[in-house]
């Protein structure tokens, strides 16, 4: 079977050859669609052996992702951006799931490094070249719609998925979108297409999260409801929809909704992994409200599901210190440390926490390390967390 990696790109030479690298050795074929580069893209790509073919760019991702395809050769396409890195585990499971015949689309698993709320998501980014394949949506395109009338008329074909993180996504990160300017992009796209298409749930789930992100929780939250109500979400789309009223409820400040929603959004039959980000912010909504014992429940629950997850050794941390369990909770911070080992309000935690149990040495050592990494990232804690350790004769 011979797979051919597919990317549109513009203006990508600071990421292009990591992402192509990640994914030279097991594709046959790389296509490469750039949409007016003025920097060294093309030449990057054409270096790595890729097929380069340019493209007017119409401010439509989908167009521009279906005019890519037209030059694929390959069986199965691999569609991945330039932001994008395919991991070194997920390489021989791809060629295993591409020799299985009832298989027309998987679903990969996507980290989204560096992101504030679910790191996890799933993407159809692997499918069979197939005709009548093609991507729709203007931003955050898709072919989940082909899929969907292939199989229709196909039935006897299957989509799949693997549950092993197959791609890290840096795009998402906050100075990468304020750069790219990502968030004016996505809805001026996104609002074009709604207007034709308002019970699209999809679209409603993508703005509706956009607003919320950009503080117009109403409308965030109409489109998001607007979602549930067309009937048209499959499992994992619902999920996101109740994931992203739990954010918009609790920035409203209606913390009882934003939790029925998170536990809406728990008890859909999803990929686990897919889970971690509505049990977490459960967590800290359950914590704020006193109910320690529920909140460590959610927090146990997130790192059952990742037990890589530092943010939920942290936040578990956080809950038993706070129910007096200071030795669990040391060794909670602990555990998030060793997996993270800047994270500073880890450190800082950890010192008072054995500050409170009377070890006085362990505590400076951990005091001292949280103001190193603080210095660095957020210099005021920095001063102020040293300001706190000289007024109790600690410094």
């Amino acid at each position: 079977m011979k797979l051919s990696l597919c990317a549109i790109v513009k203006d990508e030479e600071a990421t292009l050859a990591k992402c192509l690298n990640s994914a030279k050795s097991i594709v046959d074929e790389i296509v490469v669609l750039d949409t007016g580069s003025t920097d060294k893209t093309m030449a990057i790509a054409q270096k790595l052996g890729a097929n380069v073919y340019q493209y007017q760019w119409h401010n439509d991702f989908s167009a521009a992702r279906n005019a890519a395809l037209k030059y694929v050769t390959g069986d199965w396409v691999l569609v991945l951006d330039a932001d994008e890195t395919l991991t070194p585990r997920i390489k021989s499971q791809i060629r295993q799931v591409m020799e299985m015949p009832e298989y027309i689309l998987i679903n990969l698993l996507r980290y989204e490094v560096g992101a504030n709320q679910s790191p996890y998501s799933m993407v159809s980014r692997l499918f069979r070249r197939h005709p009548a394949i093609k991507f729709t949506r203007p931003y955050h395109a898709i072919v989940d719609d082909s899929i969907s009338e292939i199989l229709r008329q196909e039935p006897d074909w299957q989509i799949g998925h693997l549950e092993t993180v197959a791609i890290l996504h840096q795009g998402y990160q906050q100075e990468i979108i304020n750069k790219q300017n990502k968030f004016a992009q996505a809805q001026a796209a996104m609002e074009g297409f709604i207007a034709t298409n308002p019970n699209d749930p999809y679209v409603c789930n993508k703005l509706g999260a956009l607003y919320v992100e950009l503080g117009k929780v109403g409308e965030g939250i109409e489109l998001l409801q607007r979602g549930i109500a067309s009937k048209q979400a499959n499992m994992d789309l619902m999920y996101e929809l109740h994931y992203h009223l739990g954010i918009a409820y609790n920035r409203h400040q209606d913390i009882r909704k934003s939790i029925s929603h998170y536990q809406a959004a728990i008890k859909l039959i999803v990929t686990p992994i897919l889970k971690l980000g509505a049990y977490n912010n459960l967590g800290n909504l359950l914590k704020s409200l006193g109910d320690l014992r529920s909140a460590k429940s959610a927090y146990e629950m997130t790192i059952r599901i990742d037990p890589n997850f530092a943010t939920g050794y942290y936040n578990l941390g956080m809950t038993l210190k706070a129910m007096g369990l200071f030795m669990d909770a040391i060794a909670a911070y602990q555990r998030a440390i060793k997996l993270n080992p800047n994270y500073a309000d880890a450190y800082q935690n950890l010192g008072v926490t054995w500050l409170k149990i009377g070890n006085q040495k362990a505590s400076l050592a951990a005091f001292n390390k949280a103001i190193s990494l603080h210095e660095k990232n957020n210099p005021s804690e920095a001063m102020r967390l040293r300001q706190g350790l000289e007024e109790m004769g600690l410094l």
